[in-house]
């Protein structure tokens, strides 16, 4: 007997951060998906893709092994998530969404009608915490897989599988949620825009994507935070408002104004430009803190070099005497390696598998009292 479940059905978990509506689900963010248990000897997951440019990847893994890693093609249609198998046994099957929100591209569209199966649903056990990165091209899984040589800016060059947010997040015992962009800032991003800095859109269910339909699908609508409280925010940014002193100006074609971070003779920073990063890095905690109200507040950071971390460290002190918050720290993510580089300059899986594995014991110290 063939059974449809919608994907609101009850022992169906989602992941990422998406608006009310589920029927169907749109996945904006890297790692969002779906979980579940289920019985019989087959499972079929209705999908939904469209993209103009930069085209959705998914990932399907069952009993905690990534079993297929595939490109969708533009359209609605079914695809199999496993086959053949024992029908008797439950099969643990998690759904996830591989690429970033597509900020360049208003078709970017990922949505999940339904399943279809010969067995039954069954609850998924809670995990012991809840988690959340923001970041930026590492948080994205920039490199993650692929070839080291590689240098195109492509989809297929994204994972979220393999990158440190789900492996810190299995470590942990945690489920997580990713806010990500690659090339984005807390100030600007890589390039000096300062429309592409994540705090704008922090409070917005995916607030960075534009054109109508994702107007209509809700990416913009304020998010519920209530409905979910992590308990702790991780966040890795600061790699791109260094690379912006480095960068010629970007002007802003509607006004005409130039922005650029700049450098000192003597290649330091500006005293005014790093003061301005860091106003922003301490107004983003301030964010941070009125919308999480009880979770930890970790800036963890460093995997492409630390010329940020004294910044930082002045953000977080300056935070911490305004608000009196002692819940807040910083973490120096192990810098990536010639043995560890992956695709595009970017960490590899073991550069992703380092990290991980000291973050997840730094946090593991956080929440004990949780």
């Amino acid at each position: 007997m063939v059974n449809s479940y919608a994907i609101e059905h009850e022992h169906i978990k989602i992941h990422g951060r998406t608006s009310s509506e589920r029927n169907p689900l749109t996945l904006f963010w890297t790692g969002s998906g779906i979980e579940l248990n289920a019985t019989g000897s087959e499972l079929l997951l209705e999908v939904e893709s469209d993209y103009e440019q930069y085209e959705q990847w998914i990932s399907i893994w069952i009993n905690g092994a990534e079993v297929s890693r595939l490109m969708l093609e533009k359209g609605r249609r079914w695809i199999t998530l496993f086959r053949g198998m024992n029908a008797g046994k439950v099969k643990h099957v998690r759904v996830m969404k591989e690429v970033q929100a597509m900020s360049g591209d208003e078709r970017s569209l990922l949505q999940l009608h339904a399943l279809r199966g010969d067995g039954k649903l069954l609850p998924v056990p809670s995990k012991r915490y809840r988690l959340e990165f923001i970041g930026d091209s590492i948080t994205s899984g920039e490199g993650a897989i692929g070839a080291r040589e590689e240098e195109d800016w492509l989809p297929m060059f994204f994972s979220a599988s393999h990158n440190y947010t789900k492996l810190t997040a299995d470590l942990v015992d945690a489920d997580y949620r990713v806010l990500s962009q690659s090339g984005w800032g807390v100030l600007t991003s890589w390039d000096n825009n300062p429309n592409h800095a994540l705090p704008l859109y922090y409070e917005q269910v995916c607030g960075l994507l534009s054109g109508a339909r994702n107007e209509a699908l809700g990416a913009n609508q304020p998010n519920d935070f209530a409905s979910w409280q992590p308990d702790a925010v991780i966040i890795n940014l600061g790699t791109n408002d260094n690379s912006a002193f480095y960068q010629p100006p970007w002007r802003d074609e509607h006004t005409g104004v130039q922005y650029k971070q700049r450098l000192l003779d003597n290649s330091s920073y500006h005293s005014e430009d790093i003061a301005a990063f860091e106003a922003a890095a301490v107004a983003f905690l301030h964010k941070l803190r009125s919308c999480n109200k009880h979770a930890q507040l970790l800036w963890a950071y460093g995997m492409l070099g630390i010329p940020m971390l004294p910044a930082i460290h002045r953000a977080v002190e300056v935070y911490k005497a305004e608000s009196g918050d002692e819940k807040v720290s910083i973490f120096q993510l192990p810098i990536m390696t010639e043995a560890t580089v992956g695709a595009r300059s970017h960490p590899g899986q073991l550069a992703h598998v380092k990290a991980a594995e000291e973050l997840a014991g730094y946090l593991a110290t956080l929440l004990l009292d949780r």
